[in-house]
């Protein structure tokens, strides 16, 4: 029999502290909703969802639209980052599978509360209006895959949550409990965000981009029309290739092999295909004179220096033919307070180090453990 995994996001403030559970969220019948609202307050959601009733699905010329997922840039989410679901952790913890699902089932009219990876969503939402806007019948969309252990029991009050918080999400895997990472080959995922650091490595190890999302303790608020993604360069967009320089000689051998070797190419590392994705999308809006006022933005945050390593960086993504909006070299410096200035819906790094760094000036950030950092990780 497979175990359910149902550990629930970390809530991060510097180090990974015990978790922080949202007043009156996930099923606790005794809250209200004004608690529900004030929490949704601090995840800088200043638009509050209405209560929507039956299934929604967008039209198009009076057809139903949904983009078949080889044509779209697909992203699986969790629904433990998706929504907050620590209370029913704590059931399925102290009493066992059958009490978690009666109790899903008996709360089922409740909503969750979100969870780091719902404004990010709600951007993607607000990015595909854009498009359709300029493009009716294009398939070249963001399309979300809400990726679940749970039984389909549940799938009723995710659902009902889904439709509270207005999200245009139809697509669902409950795999009640067996491994989701074979799935997301079928629905070629561009990008998988989970809370499970194990199955992220599985992901990446079948060449798939993912990453394990933390909640900051206090979210900083984001944009609601403009999508902003930020990447750490090495072991991010690029290889291992330069940081294992970096681990095994110290940083004047990494100064010296990044002056060597600027004019050869860094190899791709597991965000490289999700940031292609997305200059794809980019393009779509610049072909219609919205370069400027584009609802999609790119950051390159690295600690690299400008001028001893960065041109190597910065020729390989024109080399790639990716154009990154802002690069920040900033030489060793924390990321944190540059983080704070973008307001990012989402940071990629490979470091730990930087991720808790990040949380903690309220940006809401993924770990991509992939490369030597994972086996040397910076104190």
């Amino acid at each position: 029999m497979v175990k359910m995994s149902l550990e629930p996001v970390q809530v991060m403030s510097g180090q990974v502290k015990e978790l922080k559970v949202a007043p009156s969220s996930n099923g606790d019948s005794k809250g209200t909703w004004e608690e529900k609202e004030e929490f949704e307050d601090n995840l800088g959601l200043t638009a509050k969802p209405k209560l929507v009733t039956g299934r929604r699905a967008r039209k198009v010329e009076g057809g139903v639209f949904f983009p078949k997922p080889e044509n779209a840039v697909t992203l699986a989410v969790s629904s433990r980052v998706l929504f907050r679901t620590e209370r029913e952790q704590k059931v399925y913890e102290q009493k066992g599978v059958e009490e978690y699902l009666r109790y899903q089932v008996e709360h089922e009219n409740e909503p969750f509360a979100p969870g780091p990876a719902f404004p990010f969503v709600k951007a993607l939402e607000a990015v595909n209006t854009r498009l359709r806007e300029l493009y009716p019948q294009s398939e070249e969309l963001f399309d979300i895959v809400l990726v679940t252990y749970n039984h389909a029991h549940v799938g009723i009050r995710l659902i009902n949550t889904i439709n509270h918080h207005n999200l245009f999400i139809e697509r669902f895997c409950m795999t009640g409990g067996s491994n989701p990472i074979g799935y997301l080959k079928a629905w070629h995922t561009n990008l998988y965000l989970s809370a499970d650091a194990h199955k992220v490595r599985e992901a990446l190890a079948e060449g798939i981009a993912a990453a394990t999302m933390f909640m900051p303790e206090k979210p900083t608020e984001v944009s609601e029309t403009q999508l902003r993604v930020a990447f750490d360069g090495d072991a991010v967009l690029f290889s291992d290739e330069s940081e294992r320089i970096f681990k095994a000689h110290g940083l004047d051998k990494f100064f010296e092999h990044e002056k060597e070797n600027e004019d050869t190419l860094l190899d791709h590392g597991p965000l490289k295909g999700f940031l292609e994705a997305l200059g794809k999308l980019q393009k779509k809006f610049y072909a219609k004179g919205h370069r400027l006022d584009c609802p999609i933005r790119t950051f390159l945050v690295t600690a690299r220096s400008a001028a001893s390593s960065g041109i190597r960086a910065l020729k390989t993504l024109r080399a790639w033919g990716l154009e990154i909006d802002e690069a920040l070299f900033l030489a060793g410096a924390p990321k944190g307070p540059m983080l704070e200035k973008i307001r990012p819906h989402i940071y990629f790094d490979d470091q730990m180090f930087h991720v808790e760094g990040a949380a903690e000036m309220g940006t809401i950030a993924a770990h991509v453990p992939y490369g030597i950092a994972q086996k040397y990780p910076r104190k």
